[in-house]
């Protein structure tokens, strides 16, 4: 079954993680993220092994996490409140976003990637 990474088109990173998986044979489906965000349990799974730092998930250097002054505002927000906001709006996710049986991976960096894809 293949892997399902939300990812953007326009994201850099995103093609580092796609040329990467590409490189190691690693079969995926892609989901544009912007149009199809994660859905709060897929969110509430990856926030899980992040040891729930709600921040990890949010795409701090984002135009639209800056617009919102979502880090004024994280500091008192709610886990649910924060999952409702990111299953609505994928431009707030960090990207990639790639949740395997065990694993998430948020951003993409090649060791952690490695680590836990081979």
């Amino acid at each position: 079954m293949p892997l399902k990474i939300y990812e953007s088109s326009k994201c850099g990173t995103c093609r580092k993680a796609l040329k990467w998986l590409d490189g190691k044979k690693v079969a995926y489906d892609v989901v544009d993220i912007t149009e199809k965000p994660p859905t709060k349990t897929e969110l509430k799974r990856m926030l899980g092994h992040y040891d729930g730092d709600l921040r990890r998930l949010f795409n701090t250097s984002g135009v639209q996490y800056r617009e919102l002054k979502i880090k004024d505002k994280l500091p008192s927000m709610s886990p649910a409140e924060a999952m409702d906001l990111l299953s609505q709006n994928g431009k707030l996710i960090k990207r990639p976003f790639l949740l395997t049986k065990d694993t998430g991976l948020i951003g993409f960096k090649e060791d952690e990637w490695t680590a836990a894809l081979g």
